[in-house]
């Protein structure tokens, strides 16, 4: 995985849509959606409904239906996201390709685009498992988009905030299962939160410099990529086998799972623990692939391993 840190002049998208062919316009779509990160998130939330399902078997109508809420509410989450940071993207090179940046969407088709489908996901999540669900839905993209994407500007801590709706996916999942609120979800919630921050944070210190031509600071350490962050990193890091665990400590799940969490936390403790050692990037990158792992295979293990 490359980064190029070119920098771009700030510039306002033109006011005609200027993509050329149905294809690229659906291009735009998914770029703007961010489909392939949302993706991963639904993923998340059809795990944590599979976990909650009472009934011992599959409910492929509800995955579906959860499925198709998600990805309109994630991205519409991304959409919204991209309308309020077009001048920063412009200054990056991981975001330069974006339509909004390229000119080839209106800010006018994005706005549009974003709020059919975050009114349409969360309409449906109501519609489909009720209004505890809708509301987790609605919540995640509002904080989201009204808290953590402006305080990106500002302050590390927006990381911290961030943390919340990206650990709802499971929660909502589960949630939209069993139609309430209780210790499963939570638990989930719990083990997706603690596992954000190192996750992000492994991605921010390879991105670092773009971040900077952006004016963002996300490290947790105002020295950047250096030694205090990557001590944080590790602490985190670290936490993350705990609250791996939690599920089989309540009885959610069984010992198997337990075991798969404390080794998928292994796995990436062992990066962090060398990136704290030796402030390398390709230990970052280490950190990354093995986060990107952790998430699917640990919950994975919680589906096939519940009491």
């Amino acid at each position: 995985m490359g980064y190029f840190c070119a920098r771009r002049a700030v510039s306002r998208p033109s006011t005609s849509y200027a993509s050329p062919t149905f294809g690229a316009r659906l291009r735009d779509v998914a770029l703007l959606f961010k489909l392939r990160l949302s993706g991963l998130v639904v993923f998340s939330a059809l795990l944590g409904y599979q976990l909650g399902w009472t009934d011992g078997g599959f409910d492929p109508s509800g995955l579906l239906v959860l499925a198709l809420a998600g990805l309109l509410v994630t991205g519409a989450s991304n959409a919204f996201n991209q309308v309020l940071e077009v001048d920063t993207d412009a200054l990056m090179a991981r975001t330069a390709d974006r339509p909004l940046v390229r000119g080839t969407m209106t800010m006018r088709t994005a706005m549009g685009l974003a709020m059919v489908a975050g009114i349409g996901g969360v309409a449906l999540l109501w519609a489909a498992f009720g209004p505890l669900t809708a509301i987790l839905g609605m919540l995640s993209l509002v904080i989201y988009v009204a808290l953590y994407t402006p305080l990106k500007r500002h302050t590390p801590w927006a990381v911290l905030v961030g943390a919340f709706p990206g650990a709802f996916p499971p929660m909502l999942g589960y949630v939209a299962a069993t139609g309430h609120f209780g210790l499963g979800p939570g638990l989930l919630f719990a083990m997706q939160f603690m596992w954000q921050f190192p996750h992000f944070w492994s991605i921010a210190w390879l991105v670092e410099e773009d971040y900077a031509r952006a004016g963002f600071q996300l490290l947790p350490s105002r020295e950047g990529a250096g030694r205090q962050s990557a001590f944080l990193i590790l602490v985190y890091t670290l936490f993350v086998i705990p609250v791996g665990m939690l599920p089989w400590v309540f009885g959610l799940t069984g010992r198997w799972s337990m075991w798969v969490a404390v080794i998928a936390g292994a796995w990436m403790l062992w990066p962090a623990l060398r990136l704290f050692r030796s402030l390398d990037r390709q230990d970052a990158r280490r950190l990354m692939f093995a986060s990107f792992l952790y998430l699917p295979v640990v919950q994975l293990a919680y589906v096939f391993d519940r009491q």
